[in-house]
């Protein structure tokens, strides 16, 4: 029955229903919006659990698509004509594809999409603005990771680029502008490298001819990511053609490709981010509104992880090889310095951000490892990730309504007030060093297990990281919960139903990952097949 109906259009548009309905909203009725709003993201949760339930994971490739063409732009065709070709044009489509790794990372983004909406319900400033934009932050990010059309994937991209400014800016804390003007500068400049690298690619492997169109032949440039790379990957395409057998104006040597392959990394390295393009992320983590934090640290941070494997891995596998080690020792960096530097912060949102940056180092372990159990490995991390930031910035949120500070210096003690609050966060920080029956042990040991069998060194240096986050958790949970109390947190209420639900939903997936991997390696069983065999051929 699902394979019947536009699934995937439902999921990225079903938000949409949500900003219409807002829209004709009177300013007045605030929590008749919040209503609305929450409605909508469980809307889409329950269309992405119904494709989740339905998806079948012993296929290869993907197992929902949907593609018509949207944008076909007539070119210039005199060149053409004299090479005996009738039309020559730039073709883009509306082609969305969802196959494992789309599918764990759309419902990493319904699930806690829900979770902020409900954390957003204390919002009292332009509830209808607030909203509508994160909304559509929403659509973006669905769009993002289902859109197989390069300028589609650009224009959802830009779309929660411009949505999280304005959430960040208008509704952030005092050093909010500043915070959303460096988001934007770091994200329009890694915006600007991925636009160059996309035009190289559309204006060289983009190319098709159709000779079904006409006894001439219709000459095409397109954003088809499917085309792009079987353009890339066969050797016989104009692509690959040696310039001495014959010439191609579209020829791409080796270090044209290594050029594109680089700009990608930098693009989405920005977004990861890995160091040195990370102070952004912590401006962004401190300043922005806890709901706002959840969904950036929870998923937007894994559009960068999500681009690289897209685009910088499948389309250039063997450049990926050549740069292995320069990822792994970027992760590396990413991983000690943040652990570092989380150790040093007595602001406990910046213990987490610089948590957040040690965590998307293990990631680039896993991806640098280039082997099916690291790559799995990085995928976990970052669903888990995805869950267990959320949940944490879902408690600072609570926290902060009630106390007005995060300064670890300034709280103590507060599980006598607020025992479930701190049982809660308690688990989210047991979960982030990676104990064993939570979600954070699966992705790690996943990642470091694929990358020891190719660089045992680095290996066993990132798991420095390890020790040195079980120490930064700890001392920012243990300091909050216990100790000794000041007197104005006795009888601070602890958390309200509408805080409590979430708590215990993202609770209850850290534990289910952590307990049941399987859920999460079954959709991912064959995703990296094409690319591990064309690493192996290369070999």
């Amino acid at each position: 029955m699902i394979a019947n109906i536009p699934i995937l259009t439902l999921i990225v548009l079903s938000p949409l229903l949500g900003v219409l309905i807002l829209l004709f909203m009177p300013q007045d009725k605030s929590r008749a919006m919040k209503v609305i709003a929450i409605a909508s993201t469980v809307l889409t949760l329950g269309l992405v659990t119904w494709m989740y339930a339905a998806y079948d994971y012993s296929g290869k490739g993907t197992a929902y698509e949907e593609n018509v063409r949207w944008i076909n732009i007539a070119l210039n065709k005199e060149f053409m004509i004299e090479q005996g070709f009738a039309s020559y044009s730039i073709q883009f489509n509306y082609h969305l594809a969802m196959d494992g790794i789309s599918l764990l990372l759309v419902l990493l983004t319904a699930v806690v999409s829900v979770m902020a909406a409900l954390a957003s319900f204390h919002i009292k400033k332009r509830t209808k603005m607030y909203f509508i934009l994160f909304l559509l932050l929403e659509v973006g990010m669905f769009g993002v990771f289902m859109a197989r059309d390069l300028f589609l994937f650009f224009l959802f991209f830009e779309v929660t680029l411009v949505a999280t400014y304005f959430l960040i800016g208008i509704w952030g804390y005092g050093g909010r502008e500043r915070a959303a003007n460096k988001f934007l500068i770091y994200n329009g400049f890694g915006s600007a490298l991925m636009l160059i690298a996309f035009v190289l690619l559309i204006a060289t492997a983009g190319f098709t001819i159709d000779t079904a169109a006409n006894a001439q032949g219709h000459y095409m440039y397109s954003g088809s990511l499917s085309t792009i790379m079987q353009n890339l990957l066969d050797p016989n395409s104009y692509v690959n053609m040696n310039p001495e057998q014959m010439t191609s104006a579209f020829f791409m040597s080796e270090g044209m490709k290594t050029t594109i392959f680089v700009l990608l990394l930098v693009a989405f390295g920005i977004k990861l981010p890995f160091f040195p393009f990370h102070t952004w992320m912590l401006k962004v983590h401190n300043e922005a509104p806890p709901a706002v934090v959840m969904i950036h640290s929870g998923i937007l941070l894994k559009m960068g992880a999500y681009g690289l494997i897209r685009f910088a891995l499948f389309l250039f596998p063997h450049q990926a090889e050549s740069w292995s080690t320069t990822l792994a020792i970027l992760g590396v960096v990413n991983i000690l310095y943040g652990a570092v530097l989380a150790l040093v912060q007595r602001e406990f949102k910046l213990v987490l951000a610089y948590s957040s940056i040690s965590h998307m180092g293990v990631v680039l372990l896993g991806l640098s490892a280039l082997n099916e159990i690291g790559l799995q490995g990085a995928m976990y991390q970052m669903i888990s990730h995805g869950f267990i930031s959320a949940l944490f910035f879902l408690i600072v949120g609570s926290l902060y309504e009630r106390t007005r500070t995060t300064q670890l210096d300034e709280l103590g003690g507060l599980a006598r007030s607020m025992p479930f609050m701190s049982g809660i966060l308690l688990i989210a920080g047991l979960g982030s060093l990676g104990l064993p029956g939570l979600s954070g042990f699966v992705g790690e040991f996943l990642s470091f297990l694929g990358l020891f069998s190719t660089m045992k060194v680095v290996a066993v240096v990132g798991a420095l990281g390890i020790i040195l986050g079980a120490v930064y958790v700890l001392r920012g949970v243990l300091g909050i919960t216990y100790g000794p109390m000041e007197d104005r947190y006795i009888g601070i209420r602890d958390a309200r139903l509408i805080e409590a639900v979430p708590m215990i939903a993202l609770t209850a997936l850290i534990v289910l990952l952590g307990v049941y991997p399987t859920i999460l390696i079954d959709p991912l069983q064959h995703s990296f097949d094409q690319f591990l065999e064309l690493i192996k051929v290369g070999g």
